[in-house]
């Protein structure tokens, strides 16, 4: 990964075969998984938004937990 996306104000990339991306949106970052704005998820900085990527992606989906 580069640390050059906050001067660009948009990064993207391939992690683990899923589409990640943020953007500069006033200030604030938004963030982006296989191509689909995930709402809610605004952060202060470009590496927080994608640790937070990289987090989702890499947690295994629970699929038909019983209980």
């Amino acid at each position: 990964m580069q640390a050059t996306y906050e001067a660009e104000g948009f990064w993207s990339d391939t992690y683990r075969g899923h589409a990640i991306a943020i953007l500069n949106h006033g200030g604030r970052w938004l963030v982006y998984l296989d191509h689909v704005l995930q709402l809610r998820m605004q952060f202060a900085s470009a590496e927080a938004a994608v640790s937070w990527l990289q987090r989702k992606v890499d947690r295994p989906r629970v699929r038909g937990q019983l209980h």
